[in-house]
């Protein structure tokens, strides 16, 4: 694998929050994201799909736009799904698949997510794909079985470093204030660049982005991101707030 640590990501999910008026936040974001956090880490938020065009054209591309979600057809009686084609026509450059929640409250298997992030390839989107364990695999010592699991399942054949980012979300740290240790953080990335050297090939896999995610807010970012193989942060609640959000991204620079 590659001994140069791939650029650094710090990517946004807002969830099902935003209206037109937190163009603000974006505005705010691109304010504080000055020359010299420019040189040394991405920033690319993902907000509702109603704001992904909007945000978009404000961007100009000095912050990444991103969907949260797409479908695996590019067209097609799909009654309020969006295809990976129509974020990348709206102007956006990534898309969130298999995040815990789409997992949980819409029951996406691994072959779901993985259909997904295929499709985002085809339509020229980077797939952020998501894993991570819940609270009763950990107690029971299955993290990193589930996390490999999930991998395996997820990650279409052929994916390479330029279509695909990583994104580890223990789901019993998403938004309840806990985070794993950095000893256990870096076991899980550890073993997530060893799968994927074996999925995508050992040149590839040190190229992936693998971020952390997870109660990730400025007082912890300076630690997790300092761990071996975390290549950045997705960001859920912080990244609604542009002083909280540049103070994680901030790790990497000023």
């Amino acid at each position: 694998m590659a001994n140069e640590r791939p650029r650094p990501l710090v990517a946004g999910n807002w969830k099902m929050n935003g209206l037109r008026a937190s163009s603000e936040v974006l505005s705010e974001i691109m304010a504080g994201y000055g020359a010299g956090l420019r040189n040394r880490a991405d920033l690319l938020v993902c907000p509702p799909a109603t704001l992904v065009a909007a945000l978009a054209g404000a961007a100009k591309g000095a912050v990444g736009v991103g969907g949260q979600d797409c479908h695996a057809k590019a067209s097609g009686a799909h009654t309020g799904d969006i295809s990976a084609e129509m974020l990348a026509d709206a102007g956006a450059s990534h898309v969130i698949v298999g995040h815990s929640e789409r997992r949980a409250d819409h029951g996406e298997t691994d072959a779901v997510v993985r259909a997904k992030a295929e499709a985002a390839r085809r339509a020229g989107l980077v797939a952020i794909v998501c894993v991570g364990e819940t609270q009763a695999q950990r107690e029971a010592g299955e993290t990193l079985t589930v996390v490999a699991s999930q991998l395996r399942g997820s990650i279409p054949a052929g994916a390479m470093a330029a279509d695909l980012v990583v994104a580890y979300e223990p789901v019993w740290a998403i938004g309840t204030g806990l985070t794993p240790t950095a000893a256990d953080v870096a076991e899980v990335h550890a073993l997530i660049r060893t799968e994927l050297g074996t999925l995508v090939g050992e040149a590839e896999a040190g190229r992936v982005r693998v971020l952390y995610g997870g109660s990730v807010k400025p007082s912890n970012a300076a630690e997790l991101m300092a761990v071996a193989n975390v290549d950045g942060a997705l960001v859920g609640g912080a990244s609604l707030v542009a002083a909280d959000f540049l103070g994680i991204a901030r790790v990497y620079g000023a």
